[in-house]
């Protein structure tokens, strides 16, 4: 077989995407944390909620048919803010603006916390029919008088915000990332646990923390078989997870679980002893000059997930977003 360039486009990312796209409260009482949760006022309305996903939406097509990257971190934090700063780079390299994008079917769910930051998350659809595709928004604000920053948007499988549990007056409650009472395991914990499964496979220290499925072990096996297909092109390709520095946000669902939104790195890097074998494609586009890589090439990924913890049994991992964010070749 003759020798076949390979373009670097973050290889594992049509691997992820393919697997993931194969694609009241009920339940004993509060605990006193959770009662002074409750106790505590919520930071805004369902009303004043939509208002602040509104003024996004509008922020974010202005930026987004101007591909004025300068203009995000006004609506943004990390770390969407990296993620979508990277999808506009590569916007402007292919000069393709995104489309415009209009939420419908929203719900709100909007935690009583003591504290900052505040936040809430929001559940939402863009696109119809089999162009539909769920969202599940979280906002933060960093101190009084702050603005209110999207700061993290996986993509759920399905209605995954519909079990957030709510209580008489149509408040969440937030679980904190140290919570292990009553739940298979702290949320905090849950990020650690994937980085391994993903790294080193199921076997893997306290991956059994999490169900199989296509986000966990199918992906695992996606990205071996990557690996091995790389290799059969004179590429070596290695790849590691690990749990991001990025805050853990949770709220409680209907079953007493927690429903939890964390953010995941992925370094790749990729290497071949023939010069020029490897080229930037793909979502590394914008993110490095297109012949930059020669003999090696390392990314940054970043992926945002949202797993269900159930009380007892294995959490399920119901949402993901992927986006590479920074690449250097050699």
């Amino acid at each position: 077989m003759p020798a076949r360039n390979v373009t670097v486009a973050s290889l594992v990312t049509s691997c992820l995407l393919a697997a993931a796209m194969g694609t009241g409260c009920s339940g004993g009482s509060p605990s006193s944390a959770e009662a002074e949760k409750r106790a505590a006022a919520p930071a805004l309305s369902k009303a004043q909620a939509q208002q602040v996903l509104d003024a996004y939406t509008a922020q974010a097509n202005r930026a987004g048919r101007k591909l004025d990257r300068a203009a995000l971190p006004g609506i943004e934090a990390d770390p969407q803010l990296s993620m979508d700063d990277a999808s506009l780079k590569l916007r402007r390299v292919i000069k393709r603006p995104p489309p415009a994008v209009k939420f419908t079917n929203t719900s709100f769910y909007i935690p009583r916390v003591s504290g900052y930051p505040h936040w809430f998350a929001a559940g939402a659809v863009t696109g119809q029919g089999k162009r539909s595709m769920r969202h599940a928004l979280l906002f933060t604000q960093a101190k009084a008088g702050a603005p209110w920053l999207l700061t993290a948007n996986p993509y759920p499988t399905g209605d995954a915000l519909g079990n957030v549990a709510v209580d008489p007056e149509g408040f969440a409650t937030s679980v904190a990332p140290d919570e292990r009472k009553g739940l298979a395991a702290a949320p905090g914990k849950v990020p650690a646990a994937h980085a391994a499964l993903l790294t080193d496979g199921p076997g893997a220290a306290n991956a059994s923390l999490l169900a199989d499925g296509a986000q966990t072990s199918e992906t695992y096996k996606a990205l071996k078989q990557g690996e091995k297909t790389l290799a059969g092109r004179g590429v070596t390709l290695s790849s590691r997870f690990s749990p991001s520095a990025y805050r853990v946000y949770a709220l409680r669902t209907k079953d007493r679980g927690a429903l939890v939104w964390y953010v995941l790195k992925q370094n790749e890097a990729y290497s071949s002893s023939k010069r020029g074998r490897l080229a930037v494609g793909g979502d590394l586009l914008g993110l490095a000059p297109a012949k930059a890589a020669r003999t090696r090439m390392d990314t940054t990924v970043l992926v945002q997930y949202l797993a269900a913890v159930p009380p007892k049994g294995r959490a399920t991992v119901t949402g993901m977003y992927r986006k590479a964010v920074t690449a250097h070749g050699t």
